[in-house]
């Protein structure tokens, strides 16, 4: 396939009336890459979180240890410093029994957490985080507006408001820069974050969506398509070249899975620069889609379906 360039899409007039043209147009530069499709079919009207079993914990890179209950997952980066933790998943139960126990099976000290970072206000993302702070004295960290959204959820482990990320703000510790960005969109705070990764002494540079599942509203889907497209150049910026991602939307447990049974084999997380930039393609295209279709619901009198 041809180097994708800018994230940029036809014009209305070429996609049709409603979203199906978009969602056409994702799946040709999808093509046969299995990552691609199923980012497709995540996005699509109607897709359902597929809630497979927990796999065991690994070292997805030199520095990054993937901690997944199976539908949502927590990825810890290792510093000579600490551990920065990048979401907490959805209780102190699965903190304990899948970061810290996974933590300690893979080597690691689950007393050098140092930082909670949580990317978007939902509760399988922050369940976790307090009880870490509370073990451990990480800090907790999230963008402003979501520490707002998590002031007002119902959840018995919500966490303490803590430290508020900036856009664009550096995390470093143990010599390790992590650069969170603002991504709204999944949520009002969404940040999504990228990170230098090593394998067998080579670096690369990767980035973790902070929240797949769209907005249903139009004004919403047109902020998360704004946040797309900035996201992209931050990371054409940066030479992305490895993506990861906290829910199984992209063959992440299958991807882990082949690098556990061929530890020396190629890294399937490391997708190249070309790659990622038509991973954010699809992404904007399918985002096309989703407003069209809701701005001809919108059109037609039809009600937004509730947000969930």
């Amino acid at each position: 396939m041809g180097a994708a360039g800018p994230v940029v899409s036809a014009s209305p007039a070429a996609a049709g009336t409603d979203g199906h043209a978009w969602y056409a147009r994702a799946r040709v530069l999808a093509g046969k890459d299995p990552v691609l499709r199923s980012l497709v079919a995540a996005l699509a009207p109607g897709h359902e979180v597929p809630h497979p079993a927990a796999p065991a914990p690994i070292m997805l890179f030199d520095n990054v240890a993937f901690l997944s209950a199976g539908w949502v997952s927590a990825t810890a980066v290792l510093t000579d410093d600490g551990i920065i933790l990048l979401d907490a998943l959805g209780s102190p139960a699965e903190a304990e029994d899948v970061i810290v126990a996974g933590l300690r099976s893979l080597g690691a000290d689950p007393g050098a957490l140092r930082y909670v970072v949580v990317t978007h206000g939902h509760e399988d993302h922050f369940g976790g985080a307090q009880h870490i702070a509370d073990r451990y004295g990480a800090r907790v960290m999230m963008a402003p507006a979501d520490w707002d959204l998590v002031t007002h959820d119902p959840s018995p482990y919500a966490p303490a408001r803590d430290l508020e990320i900036a856009d664009g703000q550096t995390l470093t510790l143990g010599g390790t820069t992590l650069r969170l960005y603002y991504t709204p969109g999944h949520t009002p705070g969404t940040v999504s974050t990228i990170l230098p990764v090593w394998t067998g002494g080579h670096r690369h540079t990767a980035m973790l969506w902070g929240g797949l599942n769209p907005p249903t509203g139009v004004e919403e889907l047109r902020t998360y398509r704004t946040s797309i497209r900035s996201f992209a150049s931050r990371m054409r910026e940066a030479k992305v070249d490895v993506e990861l991602a906290s829910h199984p939307y992209d063959r992440g447990l299958e991807r882990a899975e082949l690098l556990r049974r061929q530890p020396c084999g190629p890294n399937p997380f490391v997708l190249g620069r070309e790659r990622t930039q038509r991973f954010m393609a699809v992404m904007d295209l399918m985002l096309r889609g989703l407003i069209e279709d809701a701005e001809g619901t919108a059109g037609t009198g039809g009600a937004d379906a509730p947000e969930t």
